[in-house]
């Protein structure tokens, strides 16, 4: 099912994109310490086993989130991120994701209007096609699509929640 989706989305939106020079190196940095997204890197990039998904996440827009995007995104994903917390987000990782062409939402310190406006934004691809894979943390995605978008939860194909 296809949705129409009338709205000038923004590419991205981050704090300052001059920090993602700062942040891909902590990347390169962190990969060397995730051997394990590394070997499903290494191991599946030839066969794109998550073409097709359209991956909302929302968690902390961390370094270590930034190399679980990339994979995601090696792996044949189409991935847009937001944060699940105000105050979580390394400006300098949201920018190199940002910068590496992956739409991500988040800047450190956003107010609670902003919060959710950035999930929001992650909702629909840039086909106009919606998520059908949700990453969450918190439950602030999972509820936003309950409450405001049930329409979409059918062609939800999975979720996982990882509050801790």
């Amino acid at each position: 099912m296809s949705y129409e989706v009338e709205t000038k989305k923004l590419p991205y939106k981050v704090k300052d994109i001059s920090l993602a020079e700062w942040g891909r190196k902590e990347i390169e940095l962190a990969e060397a310490e995730m051997p394990g997204l590394m070997s499903l890197r290494d191991q599946y990039r030839a066969t794109k086993p998550l073409k097709g998904a359209r991956i909302a996440g929302c968690l902390h827009m961390t370094i270590q989130t930034a190399v679980l995007i990339e994979t995601l995104v090696e792996l044949g994903a189409e991935v847009q991120w937001s944060s699940c917390n105000i105050f979580s987000t390394q400006d300098h990782a949201a920018a190199a994701i940002a910068a590496a062409g992956v739409p991500v939402y988040a800047w450190k310190g956003m107010n609670a209007e902003e919060f959710d406006w950035c999930i929001e934004q992650t909702l629909y691809f840039k086909d106009g096609q919606p998520l059908n894979l949700i990453l969450d943390d918190g439950g602030d995605l999972t509820n936003m699509v309950l409450d405001k978008y049930p329409e979409m939860v059918k062609g939800i194909k999975g979720l996982s929640e990882e509050t801790t």
